[in-house]
Parts: C-alpha cells; structure tokens; sequence
C-alpha cells in the first residue's frame, strides 16, 4: 500500500518522506487523475523542493500551538496504487439520532463512492462526483476552477495538490436550486497507519443554491490517521450556499483542513464547523469578499475532553464595499484538552461601507484544560463598523448553585449549563433537521453517550 520512501536527506522534514514518494510514485499517481490535477502536480514539487521550504511548526506566526510539521512527521501509509480497503460502509450508519433527507455520498480513506442511483435522484446540472472522474470527463470546467481559490504557493496546500489521487466535485449550474441537502461522509478505515489526501471543489455559479452537509468519522479507532484536507468553493454572483461540517473522529486521528472561499457579488455564504470528538483537529478558513454586497457567516464549536487538541484560524478578506462578515466560535473544554482560535478581519482600502464582527466565547471545565485565543482586525479604511472580542471563563457557579438549589444535580447542572452555551452555534445552520441533529449531538456528547460514528443515518 505504501510507496517506497527513500530516507537518505541530510536535512529531514515532514515534506522530504513525500518528495520522495511523488519522485518514486509519480507515474501511478498521475494515472489516477486527468490533466487539471496532474498539470499542477509537478509546479508544486518545485515549490516543496526549494530551500527553506518545511510545513508550520509552533515557532512560525499563527501556529504557536499547533504543528503541522509534526502532524505530518510520523510514516503514515499512502494508498499511491489505488488497492481496494474493505471497509463496511453499513457501520457507519447504524445509529438513533434524527433522520435527515440528504443526497449522499461517501470518501472512504480517499475515494469518492456516490450511494446508490445518486446520479439518478440529483436535480438536473447538478454534479456530486468523483475529482478524479471529472477532471476527465469534464478537464474544462475542472480547469477553470480547481486551484483558482487556493494558495498553491502554500506548502501544505503545495503538498495537498502535488499528492492528491481523488476527491469530491461539486457543480450547481446557474440558476439552478437543490431541494435536497447533499451530503458528503468521510471515512477512515485501514488496517495499518494511513494519510489521505482529500480534494473538495465547489462550484455554486450565478444564481444558484447549495446545502451541504459534511461527516468526518474514524471508523476503526485502534488505527492512526492523518487527513489532509483542501476545500476550495466558488460563490458566484448571488449564490447561496451553506455548509455544515462535524466532526467526530477518533483520538489517534489527525486533521489539517484549508478551506478557501472566494465570494462574487451578492453571494452569501454560511459555514458552521462543529467538533465533537477528534485527536489533533486544525482547521484554517480563508475567506475572499470579491464583490459589492457579499454577506458571509462563520461559525463553530468544538468540545473538547481527554488530550483533544483543537484550533480553528479564520482570515476573513473585505476587498470590494458594503460586504457583511460575522464570526461566532465557542470552545468548552474539559479534562486535559486544549484549543486555539485565531481570527482576523482584513479591511481593505477598496472596501468602505464594512460590517464585519467577530466573537470568541470559551468555557474551561476543568483547572487542567487550556485555551488560546488571538483575535485581529486589520482595518485599512475608515468608512467601517467592526468589532471583535474574546472571553475565557468557567462555568458560571451562581447559575450552577442556584439549580442545585431545585433539586437538579451538579453533574446535570453542569451540562445543562454547557449545552445552553453552544445554542446561539448551533441556531446558524440553517439546513432542514439539521439544529434538531446538533442539538441531540451536543447533548449526547457532554453526557458521554455519545459512540462511535453516530451522526449520519439518512434516508
């Protein structure tokens, strides 16, 4: 399953085990996709050969607590030649929490598996596919997308693009409108240590509307793993589209996702990231506000417990006037966990007219948990309301005495108390069933009932 990695470098990093791999693999891995993932493949070798180049470690700006360069370390397997996994997809699903009415697919390890007569029941233009298949059976529209929002110039998006074999395209034409959520599950199963390299393209073009829901889960949890994800989405002029993703992996699973998000005029975007369970979780958001009139929401929670490490990095772009931006992440962190927010709001000076805000609320629940939190504002022009904050506390003793006082125990009090604090997250998502879902989610999570893979039953 794994590609031969020659370790002869003097000067070793996290990117040499790769740059050998890509050299000793190259032919399978460019077999495996058409000419708009191939044609940026080797551009990208050159960017991760040159001197200096490494992955972030905590000495570098905005990853003093999290390194990428040591998520990326150990030697993880890579699937280079395509050998099938068995894995049962069934498992996943088996589980009580409120039904959802979604078009689904499933990434297990790395490849794109459609659910039964999916292409049957999308709306007609729309396209919930295989990156792989679509960058041949479509190069055109796939080249006039893919790598347009990213920062290819970026190491680990650099490291992403050079590596990546398969992953998931998203097409809404214009005009065009999905009753039906879709929904996309990621699935970890390997019988040895495993790093996939996940690709999302997402492209809502003018006018058109989009629901997407995500699921990272870790289905066998006795196995190490490393994602690396890269999400690219284009909101064209007056898209909407709304993205949910969860997160409920295993603690020997390591994520580091980029999102990228380039916003045309009037496009409104919401994004809502929630992590319920996980190892090492890094998540950055790069938003671009290209045109007049663009809104765009971001939220997130995350609970932490046992060595949980979650960070999330926003980086929020006003380039054009009378843009709206909002962000809202709230952590409640127990036992020995630890989290990092760090947002920015940059204001350019094309850019009057800016509302943006920006607001990050912890709850520490135990004197071992630590949290780390940098908000930024960048405001280059002086026609603007923002506004940002950030408070870390524990919970608030007076409301915990005064249920005590009706009969409510500590521990009920307490979570009640903590579930109450993630409601005005969980009150963004906007798709249909899905706050009903979250709320059930959060309850069953701070009471500890919360198992394995329990959040994706469809119908």
């Amino acid at each position: 399953m794994t590609g031969s990695r020659r370790k002869t470098r003097i000067n070793m990093n996290a990117l040499t085990q790769y740059i050998d791999l890509y050299d000793s693999a190259r032919q399978a891995i460019h077999a495996s996709g058409g000419d708009p993932l191939n044609s940026m493949r080797d551009g990208c070798r050159r960017i991760l050969g040159m001197d200096g180049a490494g992955l972030p470690t905590k000495h570098t700006e905005g990853f003093e607590k999290t390194s990428i360069e040591d998520m990326f370390a150990p030697d993880y397997g890579v699937n280079v030649n395509r050998i099938g996994i068995p894995v049962d997809i069934a498992a996943t699903f088996r589980c009580d929490v409120p039904n959802l009415s979604t078009l689904q697919a499933t990434v297990v390890n790395d490849k794109f598996i459609p659910s039964a007569g999916l292409d049957d029941k999308l709306p007609s233009g729309i396209r919930f596919m295989s990156l792989a298949h679509a960058s041949k059976e479509m190069p055109d529209v796939v080249s006039r997308y893919y790598g347009s929002a990213a920062t290819l110039g970026d190491e680990s998006v650099a490291l992403n693009t050079m590596m990546v074999q398969d992953g998931v395209f998203i097409h809404i034409p214009r005009g065009v409108r999905s009753d039906k959520a879709l929904q996309l599950v990621n699935i970890f199963s390997s019988p040895t240590p495993l790093a996939a390299f996940r690709r999302v393209l997402i492209v809502a073009e003018e006018d058109s509307e989009l629901k997407l829901l995500v699921c990272d889960h870790t289905q066998d949890r006795t196995q190490s793993y490393l994602a690396s994800q890269v999400i690219e989405i284009i909101a064209g002029r007056n898209a909407c589209l709304e993205m949910c993703m969860i997160e409920e992996s295993s603690q020997l699973t390591s994520r580091y996702s980029r999102m990228f998000v380039k916003q045309e005029q009037g496009s409104n975007v919401t994004i809502n990231n929630t992590t319920l369970t996980c190892g090492t979780s890094r998540n950055d958001f790069d938003v671009e506000l290209a045109g007049e009139h663009c809104e765009c929401h971001l939220s997130g929670m995350a609970i932490g417990s046992g060595h949980m490490h979650i960070d999330n990095d926003t980086s929020v772009f006003h380039r054009a006037p009378r843009c709206k931006s909002n962000q809202l992440f709230k952590y409640v962190l127990d036992e020995e966990s630890d989290g990092a927010f760090e947002g920015s709001i940059t204001v350019t000076p094309s850019a009057p007219y800016t509302e943006a805000y920006q607001s990050n609320r912890n709850i520490l629940a135990s004197g071992s948990a630590r949290m780390h939190c940098k908000p930024q504002l960048i405001i280059n022009n002086d026609e603007v309301k923002c506004s940002h904050g950030a408070t870390t506390g524990q919970i608030d003793e007076d409301a915990l005495f005064y249920m005590r006082s009706r009969g409510i125990s500590e521990e009920e009090g307490r979570r009640m108390l903590m579930q109450a604090f993630m409601i005005d997250v969980i009150d963004t998502v906007r798709i249909p069933g899905l706050q009903d879902r979250l709320r059930h989610l959060v309850d069953r999570r701070f009471s500890g009932s919360l198992g394995n893979c329990e959040t994706c039953r469809t119908i």
